[in-house]
């Protein structure tokens, strides 16, 4: 974190994805050998993840731009010394590097959200490092659930399916069925970027009859990183029927995931949940109703800063450019709405 230049500059990489156990294992026996000082208990470990908690609720409603910074200084200042020091006992050492690893992935998330892949994929790797060494059971294959979908969405499936394999088969039987469906429905979508389509639409029943099997099973702290895992299914499964060319499913999961939120929260998944529906719309021939839908987009977008809603607003102006030069009054509407948020952003 201190080498800032460094890590700004990375590149992602697809050789680290193939996830370095032998480097993992010894950055875990560094953080080991550093521990010292005074013995830290319960209420610390609690009051690290209750912050960590803060700023995923206010990265998902103002993006992850905002509040980036501190951030980074709580993990530098706070955490990290946390995880050198001595602690009451095993168990509590271990609860503590669990949650550092929930907020480094946060990090990697922020930075994700950012347009910056390769600082994403470092952070990301240490959370894996510090899931690992942790213990505790399926955050480590989380943390490879999540690298295997940064490299679908940067369009690298190159280890993608193995990444979504083996964090399924690290989670297998050792978390709770709903945290279960979350490495089900990321295995479907790797098996569709590969054009398995029946194995994939297995994988969707699988993630469904997790969460039916687990209604009112209590989610591990990391599992809930965007959220409620029901909402979190019904969005990855409209990206695997996008994938397989499904269109019309895919525009109607994604609408489904949209209104499958709490009403004021969540807004940039909302955001691009909707952008996403309205681009299977438009696929689809229809130009009214699409509009509507980035325009309901759009309603969620006010105070957000984040990279991925500026680059799907961009990318709404290209689609809709045909539509303009026809002088269809959506289009052109929207345009003006489009110009005035970029804009401000």
């Amino acid at each position: 974190m201190h080498r800032r230049r460094f890590l700004t500059a990375s590149a992602y990489s697809m050789a680290a994805t193939v996830l370095p156990l032998g480097y993992v294992e010894e950055m875990a026996e560094r953080t080991a050998a550093a521990r010292g000082g005074a013995a830290i208990g319960a209420a610390e470990i609690t009051a690290v993840r209750d912050v960590v908690r803060l700023f995923a609720e206010m990265d998902e409603r103002l993006g992850g731009q905002h509040g980036r910074a501190a951030f980074v200084q709580y993990l530098i200042a706070d955490v990290a010394p946390l995880c050198k020091a001595r602690f009451h006992n095993e168990d509590l050492r271990r609860q503590m590097l669990s949650v550092a690893s929930s907020a480094a992935h946060l990090a990697g998330w922020k930075a994700y959200d950012s347009g910056e892949q390769g600082l994403a994929q470092r952070y990301y790797l240490q959370s894996f490092a510090l899931a690992v060494e942790s213990g505790e059971p399926g955050q480590d294959g989380f943390v490879m659930r999540t690298m295997s979908q940064q490299g679908m969405k940067l369009h690298r499936p190159e280890h993608c399916l193995d990444l979504a394999a083996g964090g399924l088969a690290r989670a297998h039987d050792r978390v709770p069925a709903p945290a279960q469906a979350l490495f089900h429905i990321t295995h479907a979508h790797a098996l569709a970027k590969t054009g398995q389509r029946r194995q994939a639409v297995a994988e969707i029943e699988a993630a469904r009859a997790a969460l039916d099997t687990g209604r009112g099973e209590q989610i591990p702290f990391w599992a809930l990183a965007w959220g409620p895992p029901e909402a979190t299914v019904v969005s990855r499964t409209a990206k695997v029927f996008e994938d397989l060319g499904d269109h019309k499913r895919a525009g109607q999961y994604y609408a489904h995931a949209a209104a499958s939120r709490p009403v004021g929260t969540y807004a940039r998944i909302v955001a691009l949940d909707l952008v996403a529906a309205a681009e299977s719309q438009l696929k689809q021939g229809g130009i009214e109703e699409a509009c509507t839908t980035w325009n309901r987009a759009m309603d969620h977008m006010d105070g957000v800063r984040s990279v991925r809603t500026r680059k799907a607003v961009n990318r709404m102006r290209s689609d809709l450019a045909r539509f303009r030069s026809r002088g269809v009054r959506c289009a052109a509407e929207l345009e003006e709405r489009a110009v005035e948020f970029l804009a401000a952003a």
